[in-house]
């Protein structure tokens, strides 16, 4: 997806984060923390449960470092970083107008790039874990290395709208945050139809309908912020929600397909998703009322 080389970006809240300082408190994390782990874990398949430890309260939150390099659609363009502010703001603008749709208020979240390592409000994470949405500080980590791990790792074919999709597929977190999805599913069972997967599938839907959408979204002066977009990224998008199905993660790191150990989702379910969302917008995507995902 290519941004119209003079769209407004400069209003975009992504900031660069790096470690911060934690505080200890009694008692453990509970729910709270096993929420966190488990969206750390989404579209990696990476098993980060000794990533919070007990004890550890949240990181004490720095405001970070904006982007000031990142002013316009052009820059987007030539940079990923750029790419992501520009991103950040679309999905503003997208939610800000999508969100009454789904019965709730925009609010919304943090956004920082990191590199290596950072300090959150669910506890130290480092680049292993790739992108995730952390409820408790209500704010999206992305470290952009994840996208060679998308081409490289994962077999994924890339492409702007691909790397975007992924931050799409984070706000989707929020939203969920929001509409007390997160706080209202049942997370102790696997498997195609699971809870856990149908979190993870309703957010790669509403990655799709902003997707669909993102060329009309504006920047702060009502520019259209992206061009539309083509048959091409759309595949790519697809090819990346396909990428790191549960299916192809297993069975691309062990051999064989276990579908009732299943968390995200496959990739079939994941494009599925993708294509309900960009095909019929928000209200396409309650994956929980959905006999089958």
């Amino acid at each position: 997806m290519t941004f119209r080389d003079d769209a407004d970006i400069s209003s975009s809240r992504l900031r660069r984060r790096g470690r911060g300082r934690t505080t200890a408190i009694a008692g453990g994390g509970g729910i709270v923390g096993l929420i966190a782990v488990f969206l750390i874990a989404q579209l990696t398949g990476v098993d980060v449960s000794g990533l919070l430890g007990g004890g550890a309260a949240p990181a004490q939150q720095g405001g970070g470092t904006a982007l000031e390099e990142c002013t316009t659609g052009a820059e987007a363009n030539a940079s990923v970083d750029c790419r992501i502010a520009g991103a950040v703001v679309s999905l503003d603008d997208f939610w800000a107008e999508s969100a009454g749709a789904i019965g709730v208020e925009y609010r919304a979240p943090e956004a920082y790039l990191f590199e290596g390592a950072v300090s959150t409000g669910c506890g130290e994470a480092t680049s292993a874990v790739g992108p995730f949405y952390c409820p408790v500080d209500e704010s999206v980590y992305l470290d952009t290395g994840f996208y060679d791990d998308l081409r490289t790792r994962f077999g994924a074919e890339g492409g702007p709208l691909a790397e975007m999709y992924v931050v799409a597929h984070e706000w989707g977190h929020h939203m969920q945050q929001l509409t007390g999805v997160l706080a209202s599913a049942e997370r102790g069972e696997s498997g195609p139809q699971s809870d856990a997967v149908r979190i993870e599938l309703q957010a790669d839907c509403w990655g799709g309908a902003w997707a669909a959408a993102a060329s009309a979204t504006d920047d702060p002066d009502g520019r259209p912020l992206l061009e539309p977009i083509t048959d091409e990224q759309v595949a790519q998008a697809l090819d990346a929600a396909a990428s790191i199905g549960d299916d192809r993660i297993q069975e691309r790191t062990s051999g064989q397909v276990s579908p009732e150990s299943w968390t995200h989702g496959s990739g079939e379910q994941r494009q599925a998703w993708f294509r309900a969302g960009f095909e019929g917008g928000v209200t396409a995507c309650d994956t929980f009322a959905a006999e089958t995902v």
